[in-house]
């Protein structure tokens, strides 16, 4: 019990209660859930590969986006990690191809532009057909300068640059947000028709 439970929390967000509640969540599953989670875990690494188009995860190269003859070639989405791909995805609201980083520029971290994906994108950039790119990095110091990095990258290119908003949810109170979030909800307002 201590070694699974050790091994819990060692994945993100999980701490030690969270850990020990799964791990007798566990002890007390039937057989079938085990082995199914068990041989899911194993096979993880196996099954899964990275586009060598987007650098997305899937189960072949290219992913389903970049095989998809409907979606829009022409924009590219660059995100940081699959799970920032995995969202925008879920939202429905792109149509087009993304392009997976690998992180965000973090010198204390060690990720500095040569740990990241931008020379491929820029390849792709290049290569042509590609007339608007949308910089999706996250809201934060690290995916600012990101962001900001690879935008002096793409100047000169011929497409159009677009960063994503930043404000308040849907659904949010005013009196609840911090402060920087409602800067940002200020400079990014727009005009209503």
């Amino acid at each position: 019990m201590q070694r699974l439970v050790a091994g819990l929390k060692r994945l993100p967000g999980v701490g030690e209660k969270s850990a020990a509640r799964l791990a007798y969540f566990l002890l007390g599953a039937p057989d079938e859930l085990i082995g199914e989670l068990s041989d899911a875990i194993a096979r993880i690494k196996a099954d899964t590969v990275i586009c060598e188009s987007c650098f997305n995860l899937g189960a072949q190269t290219p992913c389903s986006i970049c095989g998809d003859p409907a979606r829009d070639a022409t924009s590219i989405c660059v995100v940081e990690e699959p799970a920032d791909l995995a969202s925008i995805e879920q939202s429905g609201s792109f149509k087009g191809h993304y392009h997976v980083l690998g992180g965000a520029l973090s010198p204390i971290d060690g990720m500095g532009p040569e740990t990241l994906r931008i020379g491929e994108l820029l390849q792709r950039i290049r290569a042509g057909g590609i007339s608007e790119v949308i910089l999706a990095t996250n809201p934060n110091a690290e995916g600012d300068a990101t962001a900001h990095y690879v935008a002096e990258q793409l100047k000169g290119a011929r497409i159009t640059l677009t960063r994503i908003a930043y404000g308040m949810p849907l659904g949010g109170d005013l009196e609840y947000a911090d402060h920087v979030t409602i800067g940002r909800s200020l400079e990014n307002r727009r005009t209503l028709d």
